[in-house]
């Protein structure tokens, strides 16, 4: 599989001034890994104001800068025939309903069984795509849908729109509590000080914007529209369980699990026995990588989440207090 080409044209922006190269081009090009600009430094194909340059040198911002991305296939992650649920295909991309479960991207304790396993053995020539075409991830417990890039040159236009945050993302999640509406939660979200696989609202962190209205309204429980300006890790796990609406089911921000009152065993069962968080990206909107055509996809939630929510109708039903009589009025004669 040869190796494929592209080229990138940049001004570096005044506010890279004092920043290395490596630093400055890793903020104009966050699609692509520190680790593969550096390496793209020391070969050769990144040129500073017409010169060959070196990761560790200081820009002054302003500067034109070429890079000439080349993307040899990656086997360091290898293809393995998983069954993928495809929405959408075609030459340039794929949307994917992910499940409950699968680990996107291969990490420590994860070497194989990967969503990138899979997409490699549907299509290998995702090796030549920076992070085997992932333009967003899910957490492993989330369900929902993703986009994957199936050319360099697609994702990095896909990659631009998540950064220009103009991909909408909308999930659906079931908290324990009842707010009163909708709202926006703008919370910095950084690592946790002491537990560092968790993430915490902290004052240091990165920005973070999560909008969220009510879809549907239970005897002690909410679902959540959810939708996500920003993308930080555990970003709606973290807001949602910081305003004191955890989602159900989460085992790192969902606290204790809370039972229902009355002559509802098999309801409890459900709420204690889901085995991840009760989220899950329902709705994806873009615009084709191709050209200006705006794409729409929807998934429905997966049978765990939709029975969970099927019983939690049939109990806010079951409760619902029973109408008053209506009063007979009775009319004066003329």
């Amino acid at each position: 599989m040869p190796p494929e080409f592209q080229t990138h044209l940049l001004e570096l922006p005044t506010s890279a001034a004092g920043l290395r190269l490596d630093q400055a081009l890793a903020a104009a090009l966050p699609q692509y890994s520190r680790a593969r600009l550096q390496r793209w430094i020391r070969q050769g194909a990144v040129r500073l104001a017409g010169k060959a340059a070196r990761a560790r040198e200081r820009v002054r911002g302003g500067e034109q800068v070429v890079v000439e991305a080349q993307f040899a296939p990656d086997h360091t992650v290898g293809a393995e025939a998983l069954a993928l649920d495809i929405v959408h295909e075609d030459r340039d991309l794929l949307v994917l309903n992910k499940p409950a479960g699968l680990v996107v991207h291969p990490g420590a304790g994860n070497r194989a069984h990967t969503l990138q396993n899979a997409l490699l053995a549907h299509d290998p020539g995702l090796a030549r795509v920076p992070r085997a075409g992932l333009v967003h991830r899910l957490d492993k417990q989330t369900s929902g849908l993703l986009i994957v890039a199936r050319t360099p040159a697609a994702h990095t236009r896909l990659v631009a729109q998540l950064a220009a945050r103009e991909i909408g993302r909308e999930y659906l999640a079931l908290v324990a509590g009842q707010p009163t509406g909708g709202g926006r939660i703008d919370e910095p979200i950084g690592r946790h000080r002491s537990v560092r696989t968790r993430m915490a609202v902290r004052g240091d962190g990165r920005a973070a914007v999560t909008h969220f209205r009510i879809e549907e309204r239970f005897r002690a429980h909410t679902l959540l529209r959810v939708r996500l300006e920003t993308g930080r890790t555990h970003q709606i796990r973290v807001h949602l369980a910081h305003i004191g609406l955890p989602i159900v089911g989460d085992p790192v921000y969902g606290g204790r699990r809370r039972s229902l009152a009355g002559e509802v065993a098999a309801l409890n069962t459900l709420l204690h026995g889901l085995e991840r968080q009760a989220l899950h990206a329902q709705r994806l909107t873009f615009s084709h990588p191709r050209g200006a055509r705006e794409l729409a996809f929807e998934a429905p939630p997966p049978a765990d989440f939709a029975t969970l929510l099927a019983a939690l109708r049939q109990d806010a039903r079951a409760v619902e207090p029973a109408a008053p009589p209506a009063r007979r009025v009775r009319r004066r004669a003329r």
